[in-house]
């Protein structure tokens, strides 16, 4: 959290550097993070400046880079992973050389019970006081997030489409209304990749049906030759909004504790008819016990409601890890799997997956309320439809048709390092425009990114992104 004399180093211009600060140095601390027992990796655990609000997560090799500003480097950093010990060290005596251990950490369940028999026992109980608990434990004033987002689109190969942006976040509290008052703007982009191939005329004939509302489009009535490919392009970008957009996921239901107040939000207050919560055990948390609770199927199937989408027939699988103290959600991992026989049928045949929806939210606390801190969000998306390889079919129809180019996986990635009280700056940036369009062209400027704090890539990811950016370059010579 920025303190009030730091107000005036901030840059109010949305357009080119959106709440950063000027002429400061910051130190990068880089390190990996690992089991002490298995040598494993430890993936998502949290790395933050303590009593601040500043922080970032470990990728999925366990490594993380950090940017601390310089009025912070006499405090502590804090490293904190669910069913681990924490680490925590001066960040002035931060040594990068060696690799940092964390041991595990679990509380004994039976001896939870028995210290307080009149709390919820099971996992059912838990989640209902949990959810009741929300309005004590979510931000009840104005707040902005500065964030970085990483949106990914690979087939089992290769990326074909990546956009990493910082993005800025205002909420103006978890009671009001998500889509009217949760603003999302796209501040600066590092890199923007577009090799996708823009021939889906599934795509195509939904945008036309949105459009023009003729229910007799199909892709079967239209001809690839007769359509603009900037045209499909724009259709492209239509279905990414509808399906996978920034607004999409945070004022829609997947946006699951923030939006649970909402018409058919599946965190309402009839969540257990469609999902079942069992109690696994108690774990440790920054010294913290923490309920480990089992996200099973319930009675009633979930559907997202995504217009001109089948979005439903679904049942939820994952955990949910909820503070034993103060009953505030820590984490989540929620998968929606396909259950009804429509929607296996459909998930079978369009994208080779029963998984449809894989979402992972994750919440610091800062002064007793829970903001959001990491969200990762995968759903599998049918690219080209129709033609089929046969004996009959070239090299290069097979090559386009073959399975790697029917499917992509669309990721995204949002991690949120700062977070901004300060009414007037709040105030400032609400009278200037906001613009969520992460497709927009903007130019680059390396100044900025210096002094971001971003996520770091995975190991592969590195690589496949090394190799997009060599296939873009060549592409446009």
């Amino acid at each position: 959290m920025r303190t009030m004399p730091q107000i005036a180093k901030y840059v109010l211009n949305l357009s080119i550097a959106l709440f950063t600060l000027l002429g400061f140095s910051q130190k990068e601390l880089k390190n990996k993070i690992v089991d002490f027992t298995t040598l494993a990796p430890i993936e998502s655990a949290s790395i933050y400046i303590q009593n601040t609000t500043i922080g970032t997560v470990s990728n999925v090799d366990g490594k993380f880079a950090l940017l601390v500003p310089k009025e912070f480097e006499s405090d502590s950093l804090i490293i904190s992973s669910i069913g681990y010990k924490s680490f925590k060290t001066p960040i002035e005596e931060f040594d990068s050389s060696a690799e940092i251990y964390l041991e595990e950490d679990i509380a004994a369940l039976d001896e939870i019970l028995l210290i307080a028999e009149s709390r919820p026992e099971t996992g059912n109980e838990i989640v209902l006081r949990a959810l009741e608990k929300l309005p004590n434990n979510m931000p009840e004033s104005p707040f902005m997030l500065k964030g970085f987002l990483r949106h990914k689109e690979r087939n089992t190969k290769e990326f074909k489409w990546l956009i990493e942006s910082a993005i800025t976040v205002y909420d103006s509290s978890y009671p009001s209304y998500a889509e009217e008052n949760l603003k999302i703007n796209v501040d600066e982009v590092r890199k923007s990749y577009d090799l996708r191939d823009v021939d889906s005329l599934l795509t195509y004939a939904a945008y036309l049906k949105n459009n023009s509302r003729k229910s007799n489009l199909g892709k079967r009535n239209l001809r690839r030759d007769t359509i603009a490919t900037s045209t499909l392009v724009d259709a492209i970008k239509w279905n990414d909004n509808r399906v996978n957009g920034l607004e999409n996921l945070l004022k829609g239901k997947l946006n699951l504790l923030r939006n649970s107040g909402e018409s058919k939000a599946l965190f309402d207050e009839s969540i257990l008819e469609r999902h079942d919560f069992e109690l696994d055990t108690v774990l440790v948390d920054d010294g913290r016990k923490i309920y480990k609770i089992h996200i099973k199927k319930g009675s009633d199937y979930i559907n997202l409601d995504t217009p001109g989408i089948f979005n439903g027939g679904y049942v939820a699988e994952g955990w949910l890890y909820i503070y034993w103290d103060n009953f505030a959600v820590k984490k989540i991992e929620y998968n929606l799997v396909a259950d009804s026989d429509a929607q296996k049928r459909r998930s079978k045949d369009l994208f080779g997956t029963q998984v449809n929806h894989k979402l992972i939210l994750t919440y610091i606390e800062f002064e007793d309320k829970m903001y959001p801190n990491y969200i990762y969000y995968e759903t599998p998306k049918l690219v080209n439809v129709g033609l089929k390889p046969t004996d009959r079919a070239t090299d290069d129809e097979e090559e386009r048709f073959n399975r790697e180019e029917r499917y992509y996986y669309t990721v995204q990635e949002i991690l949120f390092t700062d977070i901004i009280f300060e009414e007037e700056v709040i105030d400032d940036a609400l009278n200037s425009p906001w613009d969520s369009d992460i497709f927009k062209i903007r130019p680059y400027h390396p100044k900025f990114w210096k002094n971001y704090n971003t996520l770091l890539e995975s190991d592969e990811d590195e690589q496949l992104i090394q190799d997009l950016t060599k296939r873009s370059s060549l592409y446009k010579q």
